[in-house]
């Protein structure tokens, strides 16, 4: 596997933000004081006037791209045609970071448009490893796994979410990309304890954080957290977040902002917090 080719550009230890349509416009116009932007790639496989967008705003802007078909929890293995498809976008824009969901969308051929969760046993955890395998060869770039969110169990499953993941860092050379709010929603949804998943993840492989939104809903007079992306990071998501900043040290944070898309200075403002409490969390260290 090779690594990162010539020109690519590192993303910054601050804040960025996940361009969606609503704000490209705006963003080429204006070019407004953002530290790095992530893009899903498949929403460029199409070439057109997206693909001539992101040509202007990578010469400005660091970029990762956050795949979101590649399949990676597929028990078929990863779609070629599709993958070769994603590695000529990354190959063109050569992006600091790539990174997939741990996660499966693909069966008989066919794509479902979710992120379908799987059980965490021996088998897929050999599964998840040749794809991701199959992946970084082909990209010729290590890439970043992101922990799910989660509404339900899997009888079948033997082994906890964060040592599969550090299974698969560990055998595969993959890294991590943490998502703290996902953390949170499957912590509240399935009576986890947060904080004790982050310590569980190897700190050394986490090279790069989430921060979203959820909703809260009554089901049968339970509350069931849904990781939508809809709202401002909640408050107990910015707490874990800083605990992830002290775990994990500073690296680069992405808001995620897919639903009910606001204003582009409201995400702006998300991710100036962000980066607030990433530097609380460093003076506090180095005062300590």
């Amino acid at each position: 596997m090779a690594s990162e080719g010539v020109g690519v550009r590192s993303l910054p230890a601050r804040a960025g933000i996940g361009l969606r349509s609503p704000h490209v416009a705006e963003v080429l116009a204006a070019r407004p004081a953002l530290s790095w932007l992530e893009v899903h790639p498949e929403n460029y496989l199409g070439g057109g006037p997206a693909v001539g967008a992101l040509d202007q705003l990578r010469s400005e802007y660091p970029m990762a791209f956050h795949a979101v078909g590649l399949s990676i929890g597929s028990a078929e293995g990863v779609d070629r045609r599709h993958l070769d498809r994603v590695r000529g976008l990354v190959e063109r824009f050569e992006p600091a970071l790539v990174s997939e969901h741990l996660a499966w969308s693909r069966s008989g051929g066919a794509y479902l448009n979710h992120l379908l969760p799987l059980p965490y046993t021996e088998e897929s955890l050999a599964a998840v490893c040749r794809n991701v395998d199959a992946v970084q060869t082909a990209l010729r770039r290590r890439i970043l796994i992101e922990n799910p969110s989660a509404y339900l169990r899997f009888a079948c499953s033997t082994i906890p979410e964060a040592a599969f993941l550090a299974e698969l860092a560990r055998r595969t050379g993959c890294g991590l990309l943490c998502d703290v709010n996902n953390v949170h929603v499957t912590a509240q949804n399935l009576g986890l304890d947060a904080v004790g998943y982050l310590d569980a993840i190897p700190a050394d492989a986490v090279a790069e954080i989430h921060l979203a939104g959820h909703s809260a809903n009554d089901v049968d007079g339970r509350t069931l957290l849904i990781d939508d992306h809809g709202a401002p990071v909640d408050a107990a998501v910015w707490t874990l977040y800083e605990h992830a900043l002290r775990r994990f040290g500073a690296v680069p944070t992405l808001v995620e902002w897919d639903t009910a898309v606001p204003p582009l200075e409201v995400l702006m403002g998300e991710a100036r917090q962000a980066d607030a409490r990433r530097r609380a969390v460093s003076e506090d260290a180095r005062a300590a």
